[in-house]
């Protein structure tokens, strides 16, 4: 037996010898994945873009934070009692380092820019032999340039010097120091120049929504009129109202932010919103609390028209001061009623506000309670069509730029370089479409200034835009202490004069400082 037992023994390990092999033994697992082993094919590399879209419509930014946060800082929306503690901080200027939604933003802006990296990295070591592949390749690191410019451009306007990510390698420097806004700002030109170049003009129907070369140009011609370069400003802000990027205003004010703004030629670049429906591939309405990739499945509602709603969760009133703006004297001297007044909120006629609404429901319209709700949004909300919502998943794109836009940031490029004249032409096309008076002249550059200035606070409201033009402007700190102080007595809680000095740049996150010494030391006054 012990003979039998060694004479196999020995056969085995002959045969080991002869016929195994270390691959046969070390089989690998076909479903799991390294970044090395999944990106492979054209599909895995636009999956990994697709992805880094999907960062807008996480916490900080467009599922849900940011349009209270910009609303409420740009004094366009005031808070209603039901509002929560942390965003109210933000609308009385109590916050401090550890502000949840301003510390989100930090992290999701970051994530974005760690994302684009991948992209870069992933898609720029892509060898396509296809010449289908290789346009795919040129147009995927172009929207990476052009999302990452997104998000830098905005780290700069919030925090200034920030930390500055070039490349996936950077992304492991867990000790970074803040670059000047001087460096940022190149790098954000850098990109969209990159991105201009690689970029389609249009992109299929199905691709709504992905970065265009007309986005990049006026992102560009942002980027450049934030840095008081007006001449590069224009030179961008021009190209887009040529007819071969077939902008145009939409005849519709009011259209431009209903369901039916999806594919407007007014739209440079949005954020589409899509409802799948309740457990749907996993959908969830309240997604945009949180869960954004873990729960929404499909989903890229917004939840501005419950939040806001006066017939659902009514947490902001239109601000005073915005309500007050839609009322100026004309260039007689007159008393004027801007014909956007009716378009942007519902309130009494006094204040050209509409005054009914449900002209589209079932039921036929309904006269609109002011004098228990106040002044309240219409813009970006359907109660033109439905009375109420079931749940917070309006389908209504959320406008990042329109051509509207750029045309009163051209006007703006040439009135700081003293071409009033070619300025007054380009406002009046604004005013035209809502059937506003259009003003014969705009006087001298600081008339022109106040003119522009006033039409940006009227034509982009509700748009999260203000705050950063009081910003860049130099007024902020002066125009939102005399709003506050104008309020103040409907708010207990709310001080004089609450915005100070610092409150012009956003304060490091103090996740940020805790988990980086380099930052923390960087660090003025506990702040930024």
């Amino acid at each position: 037996m012990k003979k039998i037992v060694f004479y196999l023994i020995i056969m085995g390990s002959m045969l080991c010898t002869f016929s195994c092999k270390e691959d046969i033994l070390d089989i690998k697992n076909e479903n799991s994945y390294n970044d090395v082993s999944y990106f492979k094919e054209q599909p895995q590399f636009n999956e990994a873009v697709v992805a880094t879209y999907a960062t807008l419509l996480q916490n900080g930014l467009y599922a849900r934070d940011w349009y209270f946060t910009f609303d409420l800082m740009g004094n366009d929306a005031e808070r209603a009692d039901a509002l929560l503690g942390d965003l109210q901080q933000m609308s009385e200027f109590t916050y401090g380092t550890a502000q949840p939604q301003m510390s989100q933003t930090w992290l999701t802006l970051y994530r974005l820019v760690f994302r684009s990296n991948v992209v870069l990295d992933k898609v720029g070591k892509w060898e396509p032999t296809k010449e289908s592949d290789k346009k795919f390749k040129i147009q995927y690191l172009a929207e990476a340039k052009f999302l990452r410019a997104f998000a830098y451009l905005n780290i700069v306007s919030l925090w200034g010097r920030a930390p500055l990510k070039k490349s996936l390698a950077d992304n492991q420097n867990f000790y970074d120091k803040r670059a000047s806004k001087e460096e940022i700002w190149a790098l954000v030109e850098s990109d969209l120049k990159e991105a201009v170049a690689g970029l389609p003009i249009k992109h299929e129907s199905s691709q709504l929504g992905r970065a265009t070369k007309g986005a990049s140009v006026a992102l560009l011609g942002k980027a450049y009129l934030y840095q008081k370069k007006y001449a590069a400003a224009e030179t961008q802000f021009i190209s887009l109202t040529s007819g071969s990027f077939g902008y145009k205003l939409n005849p519709s004010y009011e259209n431009q932010f209903s369901t039916k703004n999806s594919g407007s030629d007014e739209s440079i670049f949005d954020i589409p919103h899509r409802w799948f429906g309740w457990g749907t591939n996993g959908a969830n309405a309240y997604y945009m609390f949180g869960g954004q990739e873990a729960w929404g499945g499909q989903t890229t509602h917004t939840g501005r028209f419950q939040e806001y709603g006066f017939n659902d969760w009514n947490n902001v009133f239109v601000s005073d001061a915005l309500v007050a703006a839609y009322t100026y004297k004309d260039e007689k001297g007159s008393k004027y009623i801007d014909p956007r007044a009716k378009m942007v909120f519902y309130g009494d006629a006094a204040s050209g506000a509409d005054v009914d609404f449900c002209n589209n429901c079932a039921g036929g319209k309904k006269e609109y309670p002011f004098v228990s709700a106040g002044y309240k949004w219409k813009k970006y909300c359907s109660y033109e069509d439905v009375e109420k919502s079931d749940a917070p998943t309006s389908e209504i794109n959320s406008q990042v730029i329109r051509y509207s836009d750029v045309l009163l940031m051209l006007a703006e490029a040439k009135i700081f370089q003293s071409k009033i004249g070619e300025a007054l032409p380009l406002i009046n096309q604004v005013r035209r479409r809502v059937g506003a008076f259009e003003y014969s002249t705009l006087g001298g550059q600081d008339n022109a200034v106040k003119l522009l200035q006033q039409e940006r606070q009227l034509e982009l409201s509700g748009e999260q835009v203000r705050y950063f033009d009081m910003i860049r402007w130099g007024k902020y700190i002066l125009t939102i202490n005399a709003e506050k102080n104008a309020v103040i007595f409907k708010y207990p809680t709310l001080k004089k004069d609450p915005a100070q000095a610092k409150h012009v740049l956003w304060p490091i996150p103090q996740s940020e400082k805790d988990s980086n010494p380099t930052i923390n030391a960087d660090v003025s006054n506990g702040w930024n």
